[in-house]
């Protein structure tokens, strides 16, 4: 819309042009000359290529200029690289240099890199594509040495390097630091209006898809008017690239290796914070998937082998939650003592190995492995009595137990970088019998808790009765998310009683004793099975240590194995615990060997 100005033939209306671009929104205004060309008084425009642009000639051309930015980093605590920029190779070919009959030649370079030939030939075809020109098909690692070798006999063939996302660590940190990908057209309509692009890369799973918003670059870009010489005439409008920002987590990748390396070749997942500040320092998950693979692109027999591997190493096992076992004991414990419903100094007697509420359970029982002297508190977390806490969790009532739970944030989603997978009990968050009620007390039944949010209630134990939130990002200050979930007087009471799991010579973790720092602790061995008689179930193993007395380096790791079913139960992990404690606390590294795990208990219960 403009202006008008008039003279007997020609009209000039004057106009301003507002278009999106690449580079921002370009405006300008211009005038079109409109002539009068036949008696019945119909006006034609008289096209110019300045009614483009206003200093467009008909010989000059428009050029769209992109300046890469680059994606932030991302780092450990201690400015460790965990994600950055890295060198790979390129394969392609030079089609000017394939033989007459090329067939065999893409046959054999289809084979190699097990793609189809098709691919290739439609690489090939493009209409970019000249004699001399490189075609880029696919990336290899940049150490691939021998493969490199076999692919460079292949009249055509070029490698060149190509810069990728690369992951120093690989599998140690894998659902942790997560891969980018090229965009998908579906994550390019989703992301309309961002400044993303048909090129882009964007974070496919973990800290790169958490923080993308953070990592990601925006790509600079300048319009320019080229004269006939190609040179530039004109800049119309520019854009400067922005960098993505730096991500600095808070985890130490030593510990972190540490700990992946303890679980190597086991499925389990384990969680390491400071319990006084919530700051993450591991989160590991085995087995796990190297995340170069997912940037140089999976090969098909590669990606059938990982996606139908029975352990799921693509399985973010610390987002899911599981069944504690006797790892759960001390927060039964805990909510028992804050409704006044238990006394930590009285003798629970009970007549044997095996209890029921009265005569309608029928034939079902809850069992524990000894029988010992004294069930007060503190012996029955040291001997890991299941009676005693299916009687605290009675204790409390179905709907005490329950109370206490979502006072826990269970049913709720921790406040978390990542999206954890909420911990539930009974069914819908209601407990419908005693006998549920009685198993929940001891970590099992209809009972589903989350590593992170397991870690969260043990901090309470050291925070006078308030949760912390677990953080992983560096720069922030300690909050709670429960606040008096326990009393101070529950909290001391526990915390005491888990350092006597740790230093009785009784006691379940006893194996964990350090004389050089004071360790508290509780070992937990879930069942999973269809019933009390199902002799085929498998077992959950569990540890959850926790030191914070004498030392300016507070730790709690929480850790859980799959199938430790005849390996010894949780004693099968606690050896690994204490790797990285031992790490952590003294600066001892691991020696990586096969652990023993003793004899396997007949109860797995307890943990």
């Amino acid at each position: 819309d403009g202006d008008e100005e008039k003279d007997a033939d020609t009209r000039r209306v004057k106009y301003t042009v507002t278009m999106q671009t690449l580079a921002g929104e370009l405006s300008f205004d211009n005038m079109v000359a409109i002539f009068n060309k036949d008696e019945e008084g119909s006006y034609k425009m008289e096209w110019d290529s300045q009614d483009i642009f206003p200093n467009l000639q008909n010989t000059d051309k428009v050029r769209v200029v992109t300046t890469e930015a680059e994606r932030g980093n991302i780092y450990d605590r201690n400015h460790v690289e965990l994600a950055r920029e890295g060198v790979a190779s390129s394969v392609g070919l030079v089609p000017g240099k394939l033989p007459e009959d090329r067939s065999g030649a893409l046959e054999q370079l289809a084979a190699l890199l097990e793609i189809s030939v098709e691919k290739i030939e439609n690489a090939l075809s493009a209409g970019w594509v000249r004699d001399d020109t490189f075609v880029p098909l696919h990336t290899v690692a940049k150490d691939a040495m021998d493969l490199k070798e076999q692919l460079l006999e292949i009249p055509g063939v070029m490698i060149t390097d190509t810069t990728v996302r690369f992951y120093p660590f690989g599998e140690k940190a894998a659902q942790l630091t997560g891969y980018v990908q090229n965009i998908t057209a579906e994550e390019l309509e989703e992301r309309a209006g961002q400044g993303y692009n048909q090129n882009s890369i964007i974070g496919k799973a973990g800290a790169e898809r958490v923080y993308e918003e953070q990592l990601r670059p925006r790509d600079g870009y300048s319009i320019e008017i080229l004269n006939e010489q190609g040179d530039v005439k004109q800049t119309l409008l520019e854009k400067a690239p922005e960098d993505g920002e730096d991500v600095i987590l808070t985890v130490d990748i030593t510990l972190q290796q540490y700990l992946y390396q303890e679980m190597e070749g086991d499925e389990g997942c384990a969680v390491a914070m400071d319990p006084e500040s919530g700051a993450v320092l591991a989160l590991v998950s085995t087995p796990a998937y190297d995340p170069n693979d997912f940037v140089m692109g999976y090969t098909t027999s590669a990606w059938e082998a990982v996606n139908t591997d029975e352990t799921q190493p693509l399985y973010n096992r610390w987002l899911a939650a599981w069944v504690p076992g006797s790892s759960f004991k001390p927060v039964t414990a805990a909510l028992a003592l804050t409704a006044g419903t238990l006394d930590p100094e009285e003798d629970v007697e009970n007549d044997g190995v095996s209890w029921q509420l009265d005569e309608s359970w029928g034939s079902y029982y809850v069992t524990t492995l000894e029988d010992y002297p004294v069930k007060n508190l503190e012996n029955a977390l040291v001997h890991s009595d299941n009676i005693y806490f299916a009687k605290a969790a009675v204790g409390l009532g179905a709907e005490g137990f329950a109370e206490g739970l979502n006072s826990l944030g269970f049913g709720e989603e921790l406040p978390f970088d990542f999206e954890l997978t909420a911990s539930a009990f009974g069914t819908e968050g209601k407990i419908a019998s005693d006998m549920d009620l009685a198993d929940s007390g001891y970590g099992q039944g209809k009972l589903l808790v989350n590593p992170l949010h397991l870690s969260s209630m043990y901090s309470a134990l050291v925070n006078g009765g308030d949760m912390v939130r677990p953080y992983l990002t560096e720069g922030q200050e300690t909050a709670y998310w429960k606040e008096g979930v326990f009393t101070p007087e529950a909290s001391e009471t526990v915390l005491q009683a888990l350092y006597q799991v740790v230093e009785s010579e009784e006691g379940t973790a006893h194996e964990a004793y350090r004389s050089e720092y004071r360790l508290a602790g509780k070992t937990g061995t879930a069942e999973l099975k269809a019933s009390q008689d199902d002799t085929t179930g498998t077992e959950l193993g569990w540890f959850v240590g926790l030191c914070t007395e004498d030392t300016d380096r507070p730790l709690l790791i929480t850790m859980m194995i799959e199938d430790v079913k005849g390996r010894g139960g949780s004693h099968y992990v606690v050896p690994k615990v204490m790797a990285g404690f031992d790490a952590w606390m003294l600066g001892k590294a691991p020696e990586f060997q096969a652990a023993d795990t003793g004899a396997a208990a007949d109860n797995a219960d307890n943990g």
